[in-house]
């Protein structure tokens, strides 16, 4: 086994940007896009392509289960809720990128090895991506009491679904940051930001350490680690100053920019979910490969 075969669910915004994503993937090997609307540009561009679609939803998928070995969930929570029943009775192993957290979540660069044998996953949200990494990396050095979360993205780049679950957003990337990132209390912010041309998204993280004085050498070196350790997926993330200490706290600002590969630059809350999630599929079918060759 050379790759291992995989189908998006999905053919908006999201499932056209993971496709662009896995016609570069070194394990991976995309076969088929799945959406509800024929004339949508994903399941277009996927035929231009050559990819096998399916335009009546996963149902028809299901019928030719050989086709994939791994499903990306780029649809909505309602959907994913029955998705994830059906591909699991199939026999598949889903990475979910909508609200509906079935699964675990999970961020590439800090818990995958610990749920690298789940058969659904959860990318958590585009502000957990972005910054539950830099958290869980300063909580390593030293124990944080609050993390505070500030994220700023687009209005262009916040679509109907972000609309709808911002609550949801909030109340999840507040779990990343205390279960994957460690802090004991978080607390985030949303702001959609109508400015033209748009912004690209941005994040900005105040924590708070436990103990009157903290060893700040140790934490930037924990920041900047974190830091690269995204960048190999995500080119565009990246701290935007050196991080700001006062007393026992200390500021953290975040950019994400798009790599543009369907999704505007300015988009990087978006990219940033679909780069991570490509990352995981490409560290299971590591996996997969190495054990088929055993």
């Amino acid at each position: 086994m050379s790759k291992v075969k995989v189908a998006v669910l999905g053919s908006g915004n999201i499932g056209s940007d993971l496709m662009m994503k896995l016609r570069r993937a070194k394990n991976l090997q995309l076969t088929t896009v799945i959406g509800i609307d024929p004339n949508s540009d994903g399941l277009k561009r996927a035929k231009e392509y050559g990819y096998i679609t399916f335009e009546k939803g996963i149902d028809d998928f299901l019928q030719h289960l050989e086709l994939a070995d791994i499903v990306f969930d780029a649809t909505g929570a309602k959907a994913h809720i029955r998705h994830a029943k059906l591909l699991k009775e199939a026999g598949k192993r889903v990475i979910d990128l909508t609200p509906a957290a079935v699964g675990p979540f999970v961020v590439p660069t800090v818990n995958l090895e610990e749920h690298e044998n789940e058969d659904n996953v959860n990318m958590v949200t585009c502000g957990g991506q972005a910054t539950t990494p830099i958290v869980h990396a300063m909580n390593c050095v030293q124990p944080i009491s609050y993390a505070e979360v500030i994220a700023t993205v687009s209005s262009r780049s916040a679509g109907p679904a972000t609309r709808a679950n911002i609550n949801e957003f909030i109340e999840t990337t507040n779990k990343a940051l205390e279960t994957i990132g460690g802090a004991k209390k978080g607390k985030t912010v949303l702001i959609i930001n109508p400015a033209e041309p748009p912004i690209i998204m941005r994040d900005t993280i105040h924590a708070l350490f436990e103990g009157e004085t903290i060893d700040k050498e140790a934490i930037v070196k924990a920041i900047y680690d974190a830091e690269k350790k995204v960048q190999a997926y995500v080119p565009g993330y990246r701290i935007r100053t050196e991080p700001i200490f006062d007393g026992n706290q200390v500021t953290i600002l975040i950019e994400v920019e798009g790599a543009g590969d369907y999704l505007p630059k300015y988009a990087g809350n978006l990219d940033i979910i679909t780069a991570a999630s490509v990352q995981v599929a490409e560290q299971w079918a590591a996996k997969i490969i190495a054990n088929s060759a055993v």
